[in-house]
């Protein structure tokens, strides 16, 4: 999950591994950022902090796939990948911010950068670059 004020020259990224940290409160009281629901809220008061304003943030999401090592049969028992990205898209909606570029879903992993002076996000995936 990328942020970004491009007034403010401020950008975030957030690596979520989980939805929720509903079923373990004290691991999401210790790393916010492990979670979408709580590491969402800490990216954004992080750059509110720098001087970013909600009303500026362009926010661009990619990840959530499918893990590879799922059950024998090919499913994704756990769908963490698609649960992320359900989380992260319900939070946004009751916050009123929009999701302006994703690449997200599939089988492949991907690598993520955004440029803080432009706000340009580079994902790489499957050795193809894509700007978002």
């Amino acid at each position: 999950i990328m942020v970004y004020d491009p007034v403010a020259l401020v950008a975030g990224l957030l690596h979520a591994m989980l939805p929720t940290g509903t079923l373990n409160p004290d691991k999401a009281a210790q790393n916010p950022c492990m979670f979408v629901d709580s590491g969402v809220v800490k990216l954004f008061e992080e750059c509110y902090k720098l001087g970013a304003e909600k009303k500026r943030i362009v926010l661009k999401v990619a990840g959530g796939a499918a893990c590879k090592a799922a059950q024998a049969d090919g499913k994704d028992f756990f769908a963490i990948g698609s649960r992320n990205i359900t989380v992260l898209r319900k939070l946004l909606w009751k916050n009123g911010v929009l999701i302006k570029g994703a690449d997200v879903g599939g089988s492949i992993p991907r690598t993520v950068s955004i440029d803080v002076r432009t706000g340009e996000v580079l994902v790489k995936a499957n050795g193809d670059t894509i700007a978002l």
